[in-house]
């Protein structure tokens, strides 16, 4: 009987075209939209290669460190940052009053940025010349350690060995690479909260699935109620299957918007293995809200659709579909807000594995989701069976 409901439920949801439309079609139409609005504004945002010069006297040209740096971030290729001339101080000058350049790098003590405006650019120039200068006392220090054991009568003349230094910490780099390691997504975008929230909206459009397959074997909801609440059949069988036909229904919709983003739009999510876990998880959570609505409240059809999409738009603007910065204006002045909300739970799993090589916050927005599914379902179950008819 199980799966004979399972069938029939199935077939029900899907000669519904306009519940079909809103978990199938309008995801798709809207994450096209995304699409077109911002596939083109992080191009528009590009840096462009900097004009600068560096003073080439002779603090510079002992220092190995900064050549290799500054000569890495003027290799050409999409990396490059700098377009530098090599001058003397007065020329360097020069070429500031005559706007030829943003700003040059004067090699004393320690390295100093000399500028003639205050801009986005000056501040990249200023930030990447205090990064190479922390990353030279963080290899010195490495090298330093290798040899705290140095002693004078290993080597009588200290004076070669701090001369050579240079070399060491080049070697270090050699063999270690920076002390600091990129390793988040090679394609970082912020524009992807969009698209992480678009799934989560998906996710929770299967809140109406639900509602729709309990409400038909509610008795006060439909016709098929009355005749289900009458049949020896076992009312948690149909339930059951009612439920799993909702959940199968909802998972075919994600997938499809999920191979149309990867395929159609060249949307890269990251490590796949991860990001169906959570979808699954995520629809789940959709799906319990719905059944929990459908039986918490007595009303017709027609409210409880509309409880359920302003539940889920709610969520996922609060989560950053209308606006990117929402996200983190509620993390910062309402942190506990997106810890309840189940678009935000979705979207920040989505967001941890993107950005980031841990998964303690994605395994964390699992277990916050699983935990909204089991109170959504448990209080399903405690008002189904307090729901009594003395006449249908």
């Amino acid at each position: 009987m199980f799966f004979h409901n399972l069938k029939y439920a199935l077939k029900t949801l899907f000669k519904n075209k306009i519940l079909i439309f809103w978990t199938y079609a309008f995801p798709i139409l809207l994450g096209t939209f995304f699409y077109m609005a911002f596939s083109n504004i992080e191009n528009s945002e590009k840096l462009k290669i900097m004009d600068i010069a560096i003073v080439k006297n002779e603090t510079f040209e002992k220092s190995e460190i900064y050549q290799k740096a500054f000569d890495s971030l003027s290799k050409e290729g999409e990396n490059q940052l700098f377009h530098i001339q090599y001058v003397k101080e007065e020329e360097a000058n020069q070429l500031l009053m005559e706007d030829t350049i943003i700003g040059y790098v004067l090699f004393e003590t320690e390295p100093k940025v000399v500028l003639k405006a205050s801009g986005e650019y000056e501040t990249i120039l200023k930030y990447i010349v205090d990064e190479i200068v922390q990353s030279e006392t963080i290899i010195q220090n490495i090298v330093e350690k290798k040899y705290e054991n140095f002693s004078q009568e290993e080597n009588q003349n200290l004076e070669n060995f701090y001369e050579n230094l240079s070399e060491e910490i080049t070697k270090v780099l050699e063999e270690n690479g920076l002390p600091i390691k990129d390793n988040s997504s090679k394609n970082l975008s912020y524009t992807m909260i969009e698209f992480y929230t678009l799934l989560a909206m998906t996710a929770l459009y299967g809140g109406i699935l639900g509602m729709v397959s309990i409400n038909q074997n509610l008795p006060n909801m439909s016709h098929k109620g009355k005749r289900v609440s009458v049949s020896p059949t076992s009312k948690k069988t149909i339930i059951l299957s009612s439920a799993l036909a909702s959940y199968i229904t909802q998972l075919i919709g994600i997938a499809l918007l999920f191979f149309y983003t990867i395929f159609i739009l060249h949307i890269e999510y990251g490590n796949l293995g991860y990001v169906v876990p959570l979808l699954f998880v995520g629809c789940l959570a959709g799906l319990s809200f719905g059944i929990f609505l459908a039986t918490a409240f007595k009303t017709n059809e027609n409210v409880k659709t509309g409880i359920v999409i302003s539940f889920t738009m709610l969520n996922c603007f609060l989560s950053g579909m209308m606006g990117i910065t929402m996200k983190y204006i509620v993390d910062k002045n309402l942190p506990l807000l997106n810890k309840i909300n189940p678009a935000s739970m979705i979207t920040d799993g989505l967001y941890a594995l993107y950005y980031y090589d841990t998964f303690d916050r994605y395994y964390f927005n699992i277990q916050s989701l699983l935990l909204f599914s089991g109170v959504m379902i448990f209080l399903s179950i405690i008002f189904l069976r307090r729901q009594k008819y003395d006449c249908i």
